[in-house]
């Protein structure tokens, strides 16, 4: 593959074309549109990449290049031609023939899409038996080969694992394999790098890239993330409320988008926080190691001051001990030495020996606003819930408290009857942080609340994050790989690695060089709006 091609057709015929595609979606009792008459046209060897921002459809035009839809929605109308084939008109085991064989998909969650009771060597090569492409001798032999290409540790042995064995990254590269193992002809990913680590998410994007181009795949790349397709794209398709804003070779659409909104997309990002010092420190977290089952050591000798009203953002690898060390000041891993001080007192080291005062002022919110929530409760549940519990409010005072506090996050009382399902990603995450804002804590813990959202809706997740800090002088520990989001939000800066802590300091000094190795590292593998910048990386690293 290259991103230099300038002419659509010089890598062979057209694979997929699809027509004026429509689709529905059934919600609040009635269907209606979410894909509105596109067309994509996709040659062998090409890749496609599909931007936009949340609830423009992208995921929804994706799958549909499979022929599915995915259950709620429909293909109304249009036509999807793949290879000759009529996906509008074939039967259910028709398609199924060719899903898993020559079209193949990679999600979002490589976690969620593993069997947790099967070997990862089996899972790889399942579709690859089963449809008859190969034995299933000579298939885990190839995916050995394939476990090598995407630089897979040990990848003799490491298809014996199960999946809470391996890191994401690497999860995320074996479902890569297991997408390959047939040798497709059609690639769907779909934000298969959104939850990795920067460094991480550099081994898998070369190695996704180097793969296509191995074997002249075709893809369609789905993600949020603007400086990731200008790496992996040939083309890009602008989406918006399910139609298409434009559409144009990679290179002339980074230097020269045509439509107002696309160049909206590029400007995002400008939020910029000037730091602040403080000697004022409302948590400390003195010298701490923690372990899982008291043998895997996590943490090693940790030990960070927070500033009151301030942000300090805690940065590093997968593995690196960030979430542990979130764990262990929420009391959920209680840690075999050290402690952790909370406006100068000495915290219990387990969450069933603090006090409900104690928990109420230290509050979370976590990465997957669709996993914190349960989906059958209703928004005025999930915010009331912390209001009954930490302020023993009920009946009106609830419902009024309920209502400032989505006023807080701007959004109104029409929302308190709605359930998760009914909500964007971007009002999920505004939900968990009102219910977090209900204890009326002191210090929320942010742990990757905005690597799942796209860059639209990250900023304004932002921007609401530092008013609310502003108003009312709360304390944020925010945890996060994006190197963008830390220049946006934080006062501070702490660098971890293999459960150590490197650096730490004002944001304007980590930020500064001369850079320790490990941070010139992170630093380094944050991808650029430049289609050249992940092939002139791979070259500077050798």
């Amino acid at each position: 593959m290259t991103t230099n091609s300038n002419k659509r057709g010089a890598k062979g015929d057209i694979l997929i074309e699809m027509k004026n595609v429509e689709i529905d979606g059934f919600s609040d009792e009635r269907w209606h549109k979410i894909v509105k008459g596109v067309d994509l046209t996709l040659r062998r060897g090409e890749v496609m990449g599909l931007i936009g921002e949340s609830g423009a459809g992208k995921s929804t035009l994706g799958k549909a290049a499979m022929g599915y839809a995915q259950p709620g929605c429909k293909i109304r109308s249009g036509s999807i031609m793949f290879d000759g084939i009529d996906l509008m008109a074939a039967t259910e085991a028709e398609k199924r023939q060719l899903w898993g064989s020559r079209i193949a998909y990679v999600a979002q969650s490589a976690a969620a899409s593993f069997n947790p009771a099967h070997r990862l060597i089996d899972q790889t090569v399942e579709a690859t038996v089963d449809h008859g492409i190969s034995g299933e001798s000579d298939a885990k032999q190839d995916a050995v080969g394939l476990y090598e290409s995407l630089q897979l540790p040990d990848p003799g042995n490491i298809g014996g694992r199960y999946p809470h064995q391996v890191s994401g990254g690497q999860l995320q590269r074996i479902m890569t394999a297991m997408a390959m193992s047939p040798r497709p002809d059609l690639i769907i990913f779909d934000e298969p790098t959104t939850a990795l680590d920067v460094t991480t998410q550099v081994e898998v994007l070369v190695a996704m890239r180097d793969i296509v181009e191995k074997f002249n795949t075709a893809a369609i790349y789905i993600t949020h993330d603007l400086a990731v397709v200008a790496q992996m794209a040939d083309f890009i398709k602008v989406l918006r409320y399910g139609e298409e804003v434009e559409e144009a070779e990679t290179r002339k659409m980074l230097s020269q988008p045509e439509e107002d909104y696309t160049k909206s997309l590029w400007s995002v990002r400008a939020l910029h926080k000037d730091e602040s010092p403080s000697d004022d420190i409302a948590l400390s977290i003195k010298n701490v190691d923690a372990a899982y089952g008291n043998t895997v050591k996590v943490l090693h000798d940790v030990s960070i001051d927070i500033p009151r009203g301030r942000t300090v953002s805690v940065v590093g690898e997968s593995g690196s001990g960030k979430s542990t060390t979130a764990r262990v000041i929420t009391g959920l891993l209680p840690p075999m030495t050290g402690s952790i001080e909370f406006n100068g007192e000495t915290l219990p080291n387990a969450l069933k020996d603090r006090s409900k005062d104690q928990l109420r002022r230290i509050q979370m919110i976590y990465q997957m606003a669709d996993t914190a929530m349960n989906p059958k409760q209703t928004v005025a549940d999930i915010i009331g819930r912390p209001l009954e519990f930490y302020h023993n409010l009920k009946g009106k005072q609830r419902d009024d408290r309920i209502i400032e506090l989505l006023e807080m996050i701007e959004l109104d009382e029409s929302f308190m009857d709605r359930l998760p399902g009914e909500l964007s990603g971007g009002q999920k995450q505004r939900i968990c942080i009102a219910r977090a804002l209900a204890a009326e804590p002191e210090v929320i813990i942010c742990d990757e609340v905005t690597s799942a959202l796209d860059q639209i809706v990250q900023e304004g997740i932002l921007k609401l994050l530092l008013r609310l800090q502003k108003e009312l002088n709360i304390t944020y520990l925010f945890i996060t790989h994006d190197i963008a989001v830390v220049t946006a939000i934080s006062d501070e800066i702490v660098v971890m690695f293999q459960g150590q802590v490197v650096e730490q300091g004002l944001k304007s000094k980590i930020l500064a060089p001369p850079y320790p190795d490990y941070t010139q590292l992170l630093l380094s593998s944050v991808p650029e709006m430049d289609p050249d910048w992940l092939s002139n990386l791979v070259e500077e690293r050798g």
